[in-house]
């Protein structure tokens, strides 16, 4: 794929992402899901690993029901820990990494979308997080220094990377030696059929950019990571299938936990 290819793809997620953010939500999938503002959202999320007490911590309007699992849940995060969230949007899980890392740690959000950056921002203005920042960029080349990073979340957004190698690199790069990957994602379970696979929008829902475990896998480890771990989701099916109703995507694809270590 073109480096043009790549940008027309990065354009039309960041045209499909800015407008969630003016709409205060609308969930994974080409399929709209209930709006944030009747709760949608906090169901979803709770539907998916989060507790009731999670969705109900962070700002009204942080959480746009976007992810596909909880990375927090893997991410054993610790006090004074340097976190950076790829794909950060509205700061739902920077959010709740910040509370976890507390006021001796840091998170940076990284999202390429402007207007998720500015919700973002001003949710952490309306919570109080002094410790979390959010920055502009995209997550192939992410604004952060060398080796200043403990670990690096993410929720259901290195799917949506046309470059997925580059992501990679750039988060070994920006880890710490003995730094961790704590990913929530999509992978495939199955080749998707072509018409779906050149779909807009299953890729900017999350679908047609998913790549199989061992590619994912071959990725990782070509970055340089180590004990990589891709455990795919059976019960992320109930879920998934509601991203294009009818469709039967989740006959292709599910949700997975990845982990992976940057060597000392």
């Amino acid at each position: 794929m073109s480096a043009t290819e790549h940008d027309q793809i990065r354009q039309q997620v960041r045209d499909a992402y800015g407008a969630i953010a003016r709409n205060n939500g609308c969930g994974c999938g080409p399929s709209c899901c209930t709006p944030a503002e009747t709760g949608g959202a906090d169901i979803l999320s709770q539907g998916i690993g989060y507790s009731a007490e999670e969705t109900s911590a962070v700002p009204d309007g942080a959480n746009l029901g976007l992810g596909c699992g909880n990375p927090q849940a893997i991410a054993a995060l610790k006090p004074g820990e340097t976190v950076l969230d790829l794909g950060s949007g509205a700061g739902f899980d920077a959010f709740l990494a910040a509370r976890a890392v507390g006021p001796s740690g840091r998170v940076i959000g990284v999202d390429m979308t402007p207007d998720m950056l500015s919700k973002a921002r001003a949710n952490a203005v309306k919570g109080g997080y002094a410790n979390a920042e959010f920055r502009l960029g995209e997550i192939e080349h992410l604004p952060v220094a060398d080796a200043t990073v403990d670990v690096i979340i993410s929720n259901c957004v290195i799917n949506l990377a046309p470059d997925k190698v580059q992501v990679f690199r750039d988060a070994y790069r920006v880890l710490k030696p003995g730094g961790r990957l704590a990913i929530s994602d999509i992978v495939l379970t199955a080749e998707l059929p072509a018409e779906m696979k050149a779909e807009v929008a299953l890729y900017t829902g999350c679908v047609a950019g998913a790549v199989s475990v061992a590619e994912l896998t071959g990725l990782m480890a070509a970055a340089g990571f180590q004990a990589i771990r891709i455990a795919p989701k059976d019960t992320s099916r109930d879920y998934i299938q509601q991203w294009a109703p009818g469709r039967g995507v989740e006959n292709y694809i599910a949700s997975a936990n990845i982990e992976a270590v940057k060597p000392e």
